[in-house]
């Protein structure tokens, strides 16, 4: 019923506005999609082939159920939420390694235990302790500087969607209040570091006051934290714009485009594409008490969600009009893990950092890295950002030449195809080339192939040829290379 309200608010600004809208998604379509969107996992042959033969009506709906429940969602979603968060041990940000490893595993935590939103954001906006042993208080530590107008703005633009760069100077700075209490003490251990609450040099000082983002006036008792005080206001206030940024981020990640776009970047002169559903999703989020996957669950139910990624009219159209589900590339750590589940390869991947480890376990996947720090020339080339700012837009997603070509012609995509067991076992275990093809096509794209691609596959692989192997190898370089592949869709 929730899903369905959501498509009657999409529906009716889009037959007001004369918006022809698509066909709902096959399956073969939605399998892929929604693992990718939920998951950040390209579905095995057997779950396609499983999902496939299900004829029951409701198995759209469960199979959402039961992705929600799956380890590699709390992995993906603290991937995102690592970028938001800057968890990075070096330059700029400086958290450290056992600093970063315990941001990170706190993060994945949470969402693995599905910790409301509302508490994960207090947790970080108002945590005390060792950097290492209470993970939230890196949150404050990951700002790039220790100034109360620095801690403000990473936390109006980590929970409000704001940059305080856009406010006039007396807003900033008495957003600032709020973070100017804030202490940082050394101890004896490299590297730790407490957070504090710092009180007030005059022991008899009075209650002051300061003005929150909605300019109402707040008290600030001399001995208590003012963080406590925004982070009340942030999460409670009728007038805080916190559920509908979480809404706004959350849209942005299963669409590509936020209702405000920017997600990051809201502002008088930046208003909603849809004002309707963004409140209507706020109210939502906010009545399931910031339950993160219920209100997945409303999205991903809906018929917005799942749309053909094929325009009505044939003509591209703007990612705002809801018409199509929007194609856009896979993201870098996606990309590459789909690549190695595929063809049974992995990746190696080394801190740089000399505590208090080198290299990452060899079976860690590309969603799971702790560490923004840690990287290869793959992840930097296809657009993993360098979790600097907290901005979502320094994640790229357009293809380039340069990923083009090296998808084309890098030795380290082509010794994983033609050096696969995997796939070797595959295509020797199939009773005959079609059988084989569809194999490969069900592993590679989610899909059965059709009859012309089968045809073309025979065209260049006759029954009879020699090197039949290394000739399907080169039908898989061509799927992994395939927009079909690159894009989610």
């Amino acid at each position: 019923a929730l899903s369905a309200a959501l498509d009657s608010i999409v529906s009716s600004r889009q037959r007001a506005a004369g918006i022809p809208r698509t066909a709902i998604c096959s399956d073969e379509v939605f399998v892929r999609r929604v693992f990718l969107d939920t998951i950040g996992t390209l579905p095995t042959r057997e779950e396609v082939v499983e999902f496939l033969k299900d004829k029951a009506p409701g198995k759209r709906e469960a199979l959402i159920n039961r992705l929600l429940e799956r380890p590699e969602y709390a992995d993906y979603w603290g991937m995102k939420w690592g970028d938001v968060l800057r968890v990075k041990s070096e330059f700029p940000v400086n958290l450290w390694p056992n600093a970063a490893q315990a941001y990170d595993a706190w993060i994945r935590t949470s969402f693995r235990q599905n910790m409301p939103y509302s508490e994960f954001a207090h947790h970080l906006l108002t945590a005390e302790g060792s950097n290492f042993r209470n993970p939230p208080v890196n949150f404050v530590r990951s700002a790039g500087s220790r100034e109360p107008e620095a801690l403000a703005a990473a936390a109006a633009l980590t929970f409000m969607g704001e940059r305080i760069s856009n406010w006039p100077p007396e807003k900033r700075a008495d957003l600032a209040v709020f973070f100017s209490r804030v202490g940082f003490k050394k101890t004896g251990e490299w590297k730790e570091e407490i957070v504090c609450f710092k009180p007030p040099s005059d022991a008899g000082s009075a209650a002051a006051t300061a003005r929150l983002p909605d300019g109402t006036r707040a008290t600030l008792a001399p001995d208590r934290d003012p963080r406590e005080t925004f982070a009340q206001w942030l999460v409670f206030s009728a007038n805080s714009p916190f559920a509908k940024n979480a809404a706004n981020r959350i849209w942005f990640w299963l669409f590509g485009r936020g209702i405000v776009h920017e997600p990051d970047d809201s502002r008088p002169d930046n208003p909603p594409s849809n004002p309707e559903l963004l409140t209507w999703l706020a109210k939502q989020f906010q009545s399931a008490k910031y339950d993160t996957k219920q209100l997945l669950r409303i999205i991903l139910n809906s018929d917005t969600y799942q749309l053909s990624p094929i325009p009505p009219d044939g003509q591209p159209r703007s990612a705002a009009d809801l018409a199509s589900y929007p194609v856009r590339r896979l993201e870098a750590e996606v990309l590459i893990d789909a690549i190695n589940r595929i063809t049974g390869s992995k990746e190696q991947y080394m801190s740089m950092i000399p505590e208090p480890f080198t290299f990452l376990p060899d079976d860690i996947r590309s969603i799971a890295v702790p560490d923004g720090s840690i990287t290869s020339s793959f992840l930097e080339l296809f657009g993993r950002p360098p979790r600097d700012t907290g901005l979502l837009t320094e994640r790229g997603t357009n293809i380039t030449a340069s990923q083009r070509l090296s998808l084309l012609n890098s030795k380290h995509i082509l010794t994983k195809i033609n050096g696969s067991r995997k796939l070797k076992d595959l295509i020797q275990s199939a009773p005959g080339q079609p059988e084989a093809v569809s194999l490969l096509y069900l592993t590679i794209l989610s899909r059965y192939p059709t009859g012309g691609e089968l045809a073309a596959v025979a065209a260049y692989v006759p029954p009879a040829t020699s090197g039949k192997q290394q000739k399907l190898n080169d039908v898989a370089w061509a799927l992994v290379n395939s927009p079909e592949f690159l894009y989610r869709h």
